[in-house]
């Protein structure tokens, strides 16, 4: 009799590491903290790496953080308390 735990264990690793790209991708475009974004991305890709895929997920992960990157240099400098 063929065992499925194993196939079950990595379509609910796939799907957790699904709802962690997608939370920190929300977090961006809902204007969250990028910090928050990036704590997504972050255990995304280590989800990704208990369940043995990180090889697959880890440029996903890597193009969005550069894209957090880019976003902090891009921005503009934080308006100065109002008096």
């Amino acid at each position: 009799m063929p065992c499925y735990a194993p196939f079950v264990k990595s379509e609910d690793a796939r799907e957790r590491i699904q709802k962690l790209l997608v939370t920190g991708d929300n977090r961006l475009k809902q204007g969250v903290d990028p910090g928050k974004a990036r704590e997504s991305y972050e255990q995304a890709l280590a989800a990704a790496r208990d369940a043995g895929l990180e090889e697959t997920i880890r440029p996903l992960v890597e193009l969005r953080l550069a894209d957090l990157e880019r976003l902090r240099r891009e921005a503009p400098p934080p308006a100065p308390p109002a008096a």
